[in-house]
């Protein structure tokens, strides 16, 4: 009878530390990264890419956040906008990196139509969008390819849109 009743204590236990990690889960703002090799981390660890070194910035102040990293290497604008499904439901700021490579695969002309695009579907679902465009990571520390950014450099960035992202949060 023992036996039972602690089997019974145990399940009831496991049951209750689920459910409290679900709603801490749950309880976490989502900021999504989208955009292509700067936001990915072309060259670093994942843990030292801008998206993971700015969910450390804002959880050490306190943030319950997660950023989402969905970064991918070469992508461009168009191939971002078909990836919006990405961005799950209740996301609340959506960090938009568009990079270069429209330029680089010749589809400059569609770079600018389809950043509208994107910043439109997002804002119609009520998610708020921090664009960032090329010209802020020429001042950053780079690898030697002079195209991605260092570990240092990345943290660099998640320290220069720190403010941005925690005033896009606002009282959440």
């Amino acid at each position: 009878m023992r036996m039972i009743a602690h089997g019974k204590a145990v399940w009831w236990l496991a049951c209750c530390a689920a459910l409290l990690s679900v709603g801490a889960a749950q309880a976490a703002t989502i900021i999504v990264a989208l955009g292509a090799s700067q936001t990915y981390g072309r060259g670093v660890a994942r843990g030292e890419a801008y998206p993971a070194q700015l969910e450390a910035l804002l959880r050490a102040k306190g943030r319950a956040v997660r950023v989402i990293n969905a970064g991918i290497n070469g992508d461009t604008t168009g191939g971002m906008m078909h990836r919006l499904s990405a961005v799950p439901n209740g996301t609340a700021v959506v960090i938009l990196q568009p990079g270069g490579n429209d330029r680089r695969k010749g589809r400059e002309d569609d770079r600018a139509g389809n950043v509208a695009a994107i910043e439109g579907r997002l804002a119609a679902r009520g998610i708020k969008v921090i664009t960032l465009e090329n010209g802020m990571f020429h001042s950053l520390p780079h690898q030697p390819d002079g195209q991605h950014l260092t570990p240092e450099g990345y943290r660099m960035l998640a320290q220069a849109i720190e403010g941005q992202v925690e005033a896009a949060l606002g009282g959440r």
